[in-house]
């Protein structure tokens, strides 16, 4: 559970790193901006609260991931099928549709686990 916890930490920094960077002087509306903020808020209040791991936590950790996963399949999907139609800000597109692209694989997996984890006894 404490990898998953800290992968949880980096990936939610990850979020609000990179999406500070990608945006900033970019022009974006900040509607799409703020998506990843949250998202890493409730990843990292998650990570935060599992230590306990009740139903509830558990339950939290887990929806941070899966919300993540939806947030970023319409993002990395949408960056492949019609890349000239997104603002990838400060990022170059390949290596920005890369990035998601990885966050992206991390959140599903981060949400499986999440869910696979065994209670406690």
């Amino acid at each position: 559970m404490l990898i998953l916890r800290i992968i949880a930490v980096i990936h939610g920094l990850s979020l609000i790193a990179g999406e500070t960077y990608r945006s900033w002087g970019a022009d974006r509306h900040w509607l799409f901006v703020v998506d990843d903020y949250w998202i890493a808020g409730l990843l990292l209040l998650g990570a935060w609260l599992v230590r306990s791991a009740d139903v509830r936590t558990r339950a939290l950790f887990a929806a941070g991931w899966g919300a993540n996963a939806g947030m970023l399949y319409s993002s990395f999907f949408g960056k492949l099928v019609e890349p000239a139609a997104t603002n990838a800000g400060n990022f170059g597109i390949g290596v920005l549709t890369l990035l998601v692209g990885m966050a992206f694989v991390t959140a599903v997996l981060g949400m499986v686990a999440s869910i696979l984890l065994p209670a406690k006894a």
